[in-house]
């Protein structure tokens, strides 16, 4: 495995980036703190492809293309034809503060995470357990799970079965058998996760394993196999929050860094970075 290589960083404008998804011949994610959609190809070539009103996060693609993501505060789902915005949930009724990632299945299923507290206020009391909430293509919405502790990353099999989510206020993976329907069931322990380590965005190769973001510290990110085999790890300075296989053979794991994901000094002094490196495991 090589060194991670900057590939963008602070000086294209970047705040703090997550839900990285390779599509196509680019790396689309969320610039949160810079109200933005933007993509960038592995030459280092970055667009803003939406400016918004809010803080988004949480990006999917659905089987028409469109983009679908989070207005995060306002625990609302959004869905972007690629010429205008449109409403496609609110989830006032099954969210409690703030959204956090998300999937969109081959389907156009969104499952997407209630973080369980307010980064931006810290006064606000957190809730003891967290949901995952589904969309279904029609907008309506199901809770999906709940009693997590701040479900984040996830990703689905590429079989459509199994979801497995970061769960990282409970230092692990937890996995859950999806119906033809969406519903979830049969929660089990798909890894737990080494001391210190809390789990970010994730992303799946096609042997089965899960590469880690580790906000936490070093490693900063690690591949996981189902039972908690490590793998590989990578150290960084400062701190990845997500990541994602992609490239031309699906081997360029893709790293979202950054010095820290506090508001106000991502306010007075961002830091983020997408980092690059390959790998020898290709991404599903």
């Amino acid at each position: 495995m090589q060194t991670p290589q900057t590939l963008i960083n602070l000086g294209n404008g970047l705040r703090f980036t997550e839900s990285p998804r390779w599509r196509r011949d680019r790396l689309w994610f969320i610039d949160i703190h810079d109200n933005a959609i933007k993509s960038v190809s592995l030459a280092g070539d970055l667009r803003t492809e939406l400016t918004l009103p809010f803080k988004p996060n949480g990006l999917g693609f659905m089987p028409d293309g469109s983009a679908v993501f989070s207005d995060a505060l306002n625990l609302a789902m959004k869905r972007w034809d690629g010429a205008a915005l449109h409403d496609l949930a609110s989830l006032d009724g099954t969210a409690v503060f703030c959204l956090s990632d998300a999937i969109t299945d081959a389907q156009g299923r969104t499952y997407v995470g209630d973080i369980g507290y307010n980064f931006w206020n810290p006064e606000a009391s957190p809730v003891d357990t967290c949901v995952i909430a589904r969309i279904d293509l029609d907008g309506s919405v199901a809770k999906a799970a709940g009693g997590l502790e701040f479900p984040n990353g996830m990703v689905v099999t590429p079989d459509g079965k199994t979801l497995i989510v970061a769960e990282t206020n409970a230092f692990r993976l937890t996995a859950f058998d999806v119906a033809s329907d969406g519903s979830l069931s049969i929660r089990r322990v798909f890894a737990q996760l080494p001391d210190g380590v809390q789990p970010d965005g994730i992303c799946l190769d096609t042997e089965g394993a899960v590469w880690v973001a580790n906000p936490a510290g070093n490693p900063a990110i690690l591949r996981v196999r189902e039972g908690g085999e490590v793998t590989d790890t990578i150290a960084l300075e400062g701190h990845a929050y997500a990541v994602m296989l992609g490239g031309p053979e699906g081997r360029h794991l893709f790293i979202c860094a950054s010095a820290s994901h506090d508001p106000a000094e991502i306010a007075a002094n961002p830091s983020a970075r997408i980092l690059v490196t390959e790998v020898s495991v290709s991404g599903v």
